[in-house]
Parts: C-alpha cells; sequence; structure tokens
C-alpha cells in the first residue's frame, strides 16, 4: 500500500514502538492513545457487566401496568421488553428507527427507575443532543463533557474510576455518536455497580472520530440489545418515517402523495438552479406556505461543502438573502453579521462551546473587534482571533447536524455531490426533520446515494477485545501488545 520496502516499514515501526507512538498487536498496528482506550473500554464494559448491582429489582410488570394506566397509554412488547431489560441488565443497548417508539420507551425506564428511587444521570454527546433529550424526557440532560465535569485548566476529567458518577442508571442518548476515546472516559467514571443504558440509532451516520463503539458493541454479543422496529400508527402517517424506513431498506422514496404531505421533492439537475431553489424555499415559499421562521425554524443540510449547491456556497448566499445589513466584522475570509446564524467547529473548554454548537450573533462590536453569541443556554464572547472557530450555520453539512433535529430541513441532493452520496448520510439528514423535508436535486443522485451501503471502512477489535476480556478470570489484567517481529511474520 505504501510503495515502500519492508524494511523501512520494519524501520520505521520500530522507531514509533519505542518511542511509544503506536502499539503492536498480531495483525495491526494502533495509534498508542487509539489501542489504550480500545483496551480501557473493553475493560471496564467486562468489569461492568461482571459486577453485580447493588440490589436486584423485582415486580416492573406491575410497574410497567401502573404506568400504562397513569398515564393513559399502552406499551408494545418489544418496548415492555426494553424495560424489562433495563433492569434485569447491567447493559443495556436501545436502537431503532424514527417512530419505533425509543424516546416512550425511554421515558418509561426513567419513570419507573425514579420510582424505585434509582439516581438516573441523562447525558448524549453534543450539546444539541443533550438539550433534545432534556426536552423529550423533561429532566436535566448534559453534554457527556460537563456529565464527566471537564477541566479545561487540567485538560481532563475530573469524574474518572477514582471519582466515579454517583448514580443508580446512567443514560447516553444519541450513542451512535460516540467515539472510542470519549466512550473510554466515560467508562472510567461508571461505577462497577451501576447500569448503562445506550440509545441510538446504528442506521445513522458514524461518529467523525476514530472507531464505530456502539457497532462494536452491539456485534460483540456480549451485551443486551433490543432493536425497536414496529413504527407506531401515528408515525406510520409521516411520510418523514415511511421515507426513512424505505431508504435504510435500500427502497426508493415516495416522492407523491396526499396534499398535507410532509415529504416533497423538487427536480433540477443544474446545481446553481437547485441553489436558487433553495434560496427560495428557505426566504419564500415555506415561511410563506407554513409559517416558519427562515433561520430558526428551517435547516438546510448539504451531502458537502464545495459546489454551488454546497454549504460553503450556500451560507454566502443565504447570509446576503436573510441579513445583509448591519455591523460586521471579517475574520478568516468569513464576513459575521449580528443576527447570523453560526455554529462552532472545534471544542473551546475554556468557554464551554463545543464543535457543532449552533447559536445566533447578538451583538458585533467592530470598534474593540468582539462579537456575542447566544447558544441556547448561554451567551458567548469572541474576540477576534477567536472567529476562527465559527463559520455561518444557514447551511451545514449532514455531518454536522448529527444530533440535531430542525422542524424543516431542505436537502440539495446532485451527481455532483457524488463522492458522499451514502445511504446512511440521506437516512441521517431525512431523520434530522420533525415537520417537513424538502429534497432539491435528481432521482439518479437519490439512487446513487440508495445503492451505495458501503460504509467506510473502520479497523478496530474492540469486539473480539470484549469477548476475551469477558472469557478471562474475574480481575485478570488484559495481555500486553504481542512483538514487533511476531506482526511482520504473519
Amino acid at each position: 500500500m505504501l510503495g515502500v520496502g519492508v524494511e523501512n516499514i520494519r524501520d520505521a515501526l520500530e522507531k514509533l514502538r519505542g518511542n511509544e507512538s503506536v502499539a503492536v498487536e498480531e495483525d495491526s498496528v494502533y495509534l498508542a492513545p487509539f489501542y489504550y482506550a480500545e483496551t480501557g473500554v473493553a475493560n471496564r464494559m467486562a468489569l461492568l457487566l461482571k459486577t453485580a448491582p447493588p440490589r436486584a429489582i423485582g415486580g416492573i410488570d406491575k410497574s410497567i401496568q401502573y404506568l400504562e394506566k397513569a398515564k393513559g397509554m399502552r406499551f408494545a412488547e418489544k418496548q415492555k421488553d426494553a424495560i424489562r431489560k433495563a433492569f434485569s441488565s447491567k447493559v443495556m443497548i436501545l436502537t431503532g428507527g424514527p417512530g419505533t417508539g425509543k424516546t416512550t420507551t425511554l421515558m418509561g425506564i426513567i419513570e419507573i427507575m425514579e420510582q424505585l428511587q434509582q439516581k438516573v444521570l441523562l447525558a448524549a454527546p453534543t450539546g444539541r443532543a443533550a438539550k433534545r433529550l432534556s426536552e423529550t424526557t423533561g429532566r436535566e440532560a448534559k453534554t457527556i463533557h460537563r456529565l464527566l465535569e471537564f477541566s479545561p485548566q487540567d485538560m481532563r476529567f475530573k469524574r474518572d474510576q477514582e471519582h466515579p458518577l454517583d448514580a443508580d442508571v446512567v443514560v447516553i442518548d444519541e450513542s451512535s455518536m460516540m467515539d472510542l476515546t470519549l466512550m473510554n472516559s466515560l467508562m472510567k467514571a461508571v461505577h462497577p455497580a451501576s447500569r448503562l443504558i445506550l440509545v441510538g440509532d446504528i442506521d445513522q451516520l458514524p461518529a467523525v472520530g476514530a472507531r464505530k463503539v456502539l457497532r462494536d458493541l452491539i456485534d460483540s454479543d456480549a451485551i443486551e440489545v433490543v432493536t425497536l422496529t414496529e413504527i407506531f400508527r401515528q408515525a406510520q402517517q409521516s411520510m418523514i418515517v415511511t421515507n426513512a424506513h424505505r431508504i435504510n431498506k435500500g427502497q426508493f422514496p415516495l416522492l407523491s402523495g396526499r396534499s398535507n404531505r410532509d415529504f416533497f421533492f423538487i427536480e433540477e439537475d443544474d446545481p446553481e438552479e437547485a441553489a436558487a431553489i433553495v434560496i427560495d424555499l428557505v426566504m419564500r415559499r415555506l415561511p410563506g406556505h407554513y409559517g416558519y421562521d427562515p433561520v430558526d425554524d428551517i435547516q438546510v443540510l448539504c451531502p458537502m461543502y464545495r459546489g454551488a449547491a454546497g454549504a460553503t456556497s450556500l451560507n454566502e448566499s443565504l447570509q446576503s438573502a436573510l441579513n445583509p445589513d448591519g455591523e460586521s466584522l471579517a475574520r478568516g475570509g468569513r464576513n459575521f453579521r449580528a443576527g447570523d446564524k453560526v455554529m462552532q467547529i472545534r471544542n473551546n473548554y475554556d468557554k464551554e462551546v463545543f464543535n457543532g454548537d449552533i447559536g445566533r450573533i447578538a451583538s458585533v462590536d467592530p470598534i474593540n473587534q468582539v462579537v456575542m453569541v447566544s447558544f441556547p443556554d448561554r451567551m458567548v464572547e469572541y474576540d477576534v482571533a477567536d472567529l476562527t472557530e465559527l463559520v455561518l450555520a444557514y447551511a451545514v453539512t449532514v455531518h454536522k447536524s448529527q444530533g440535531s433535529e430542525y422542524t424543516a430541513v431542505v436537502v440539495p441532493i446532485l451527481t455532483q455531490h457524488y463522492m458522499m452520496l451514502q445511504r446512511n448520510l440521506l437516512y441521517t439528514a431525512i431523520t434530522r426533520a420533525k415537520k417537513l423535508v424538502v429534497l432539491v436535486g435528481t432521482r439518479k443522485a437519490m439512487a446513487m446515494a440508495i445503492r451505495n451501503n458501503k460504509v467506510t471502512k473502520r479497523y478496530t477489535s474492540l469486539a473480539r477485545r470484549l469477548q476475551d476480556r469477558l472469557r478471562q478470570p474475574f480481575g485478570a489484567e488484559h495481555s500486553e501488545p504481542q512483538t514487533l517481529e511476531l506482526f511482520l511474520d504473519v
């Protein structure tokens, strides 16, 4: 693959191994942080699975019946099964597509846990996902960084194996977004006697960072998994839900139906014309027909940044159309105006704003070179040097939208996006919408995305490592990486 001789590779790996930059096993070479994160997740997960909870909990069926009566509702059998397994398992994964009742099931689990005086902590990987979780459950939910009490001064989490979370149950929503290093930090902080519930949709785009943790944990067959598949009657009325499931099965979406439907397709193969349609939809057509606010309610989701219908070009056009005037400040080729919709693009622990957080610019002070941004929970000050961490967010990539929900989404999908057209990307884009989806582009581009179900290969041994760890005697240490010579002989 590298086009160089084995001796060169041997020498380079030997040097990297000598300064502990890499760890070498029988059939693989890891960057050292990923090796220790993977072994850490496997070790802590095995410890959690093998440690008994403080006390057994019984009478769950009676609690389910009581909750159904009190709330005037009925759980489906799969939902009841998930609730039971949440109490009978140390670790449970709850997964399923849109409209299958994940939120209702999770609410049932939380309600019964609280009735039984179990302390439940809720978290999600991003601020937007945590806010959604808080809104749907009516309870406090934090980002995982805040849950683990990240210290910017020390650049580490205060919650770890020495100072674990004070909880009977830890619930993580949107867990498909978790990468390996964040999962390792979480597992260190979960007390071995606690229960862990991971909720997510494994058919969405995988985490941006290393590995595919949720999928690996499911593939290990070491953890109780409940997959909700039944689409409930109310959700069946939504073409968003119907088409998300059709796309996930490799089927073409339904593009016509009743006049009050929530899913539309506008055909246009010219990228410039498609971009003009997107702008018109956001500015005029959707606000005029549905009363949506063009900035707060409508989100443009793009497969990629480049091109006439890419996020970069559309942001410039939408800013000019929606927010042409006002005080502004330029930095790094971007012009920021009061009222602009912006996104933080990297974690800033000092400001406590994180990659993917979306806010509105409240004010711009060009004299003092300061911008004030209003995020959902707080106001944050940026000086001109910090503005490289912000981008306009009238249009964002589908990858950046993970963990979010928007009232309406507009998605340009054209063959010029061919490099990024994948089934899980289209599925993720559609499932970000609560009330309306409008696709603008071509049937050919949609078909390309739906046919392309090849998820980029991520090399990982987490599933196998967890299985091996569970077979070892309780308390046994993990084995060290094998020798470089053994790797090269294979």
